[in-house]
């Protein structure tokens, strides 16, 4: 289901807002969400490489040019809503925070440095009440996931958790997503396609995630991310976690396969009360019509869908659930979040 246009307060607080790598496929995405959601902005500021400059966009019935991004971008700005890789953020969310700026980062800089929260506000919000100038956005994958261990775990402690995600390709951007639909038309064509994004064919095919793979684990980066990051979200430094990430060809919502235990025995349908409770999330659950989480469903929508509980089986203590959950990558795995984050930051 799309989500629907939020009423905003009235004599509510408006704001200066600032989008970084505006021209992404996440920066997109951040602008729509500040407009479906009706954010109180003051101003929109969009901010990218030189070579997006003058490029327009439309935004509350007006057009915003691009400006190229500078250490003076953000005088006068309150909240900027990061999402151009990790080295812009390093370089240039320091200089917005010393400003007087809020920064919500969706790159990897600052998730996992002790003093920056990493936050998913249904999960652990509380942590704004500090009023922290940095805010780091959270791994996809561990954004969409702790959406459904979260709730579980407010009512029967996860003790491990084994995933495998099926991850879209817009987890890789706009320019993955290009080239899935450009190759799958060359492939239905019967023409020869070299894939220049990703480093394997992607129409009609999967393969581990392209993230580089650590040589004394085994596990690829953002396998490694996923678990580092689920562990700080939900406060479990001792949570252990076991993650299989994979491409697949859909163009956007990732899905992942958890396999949970609990502290103690859990029943499916204990499971099931606790997720449909859950803000965020919808329990997408009918076995009769064998109507599960799918991405074509949770695409372009800001609920995490989960599903298709049941017990496991190889576990005889009763304390093992396996769910399938997803979640659309670009909307709470990213813009989303980030805007639920400054909508808690504005009040």
């Amino acid at each position: 289901m799309l989500s629907t246009q939020v009423a905003r307060p009235a004599g509510q607080r408006l704001f200066n807002v600032a989008i970084v790598g505006a021209t992404g496929a996440v920066g997109v995405e951040l602008m729509e969400c500040l407009e479906r959601r009706n954010f109180p902005v003051r101003s929109l500021k969009l901010l990218a490489s030189p070579r997006s400059a003058g490029r327009t966009y439309s935004f509350q019935g007006r057009q915003v040019a691009v400006e190229a991004l500078t250490a003076e971008s953000f005088t006068g700005v309150d909240i900027a809503l990061f999402s151009a890789g990790a080295s812009i953020s390093r370089e240039f969310a320091p200089i917005a925070a010393a400003k007087g700026c809020v920064v919500v980062d969706n790159s990897s800089a600052f998730r996992m440095q002790p003093e920056i929260p990493l936050v998913v506000p249904e999960v652990n919000g509380g942590l704004l009440a500090e009023q922290p100038r940095i805010v780091a956005n959270p791994n996809c994958v561990a954004a969409i996931a702790v959406m459904a261990l979260a709730p579980l775990n407010a009512n029967n402690k996860v003790q491990r958790v084994i995933g495998a995600t099926y991850q879209s390709a817009s987890g890789a951007g706009a320019a993955a997503m290009a080239e899935l639909e450009q190759s799958t038309a060359a492939y239905l064509a019967g023409e020869a396609f070299e894939p220049k994004v990703l480093p394997h064919p992607y129409a009609f095919n999967l393969f581990s995630h392209n993230a580089g793979i650590d040589a004394e684990t085994g596990y690829n980066g953002e396998e490694l991310k996923a678990m580092e990051e689920i562990r700080k979200i939900m406060s479990a430094p001792d949570l252990r976690l076991s993650f299989t990430c994979v491409r697949v060809p859909v163009l956007r919502a990732h899905s992942m396969s958890l396999t949970v235990e609990f502290e103690n025995p859990i029943t499916p349908q204990e499971a099931e009360e606790w997720l449909a409770a859950a803000p965020g999330v919808k329990l997408v659950n009918d076995a009769l019509r064998n109507h599960f989480p799918m991405p074509n469903e949770a695409s372009g929508g800001d609920d995490v869908l989960v599903g298709r509980i049941r017990a496991d089986l190889s576990d005889p203590t009763g304390r093992t659930l396996s769910i399938f959950v997803v979640g659309d990558q670009l909307l709470k795995g990213a813009a989303l979040n980030a805007v639920q984050i400054a909508e808690v930051v504005a009040g």
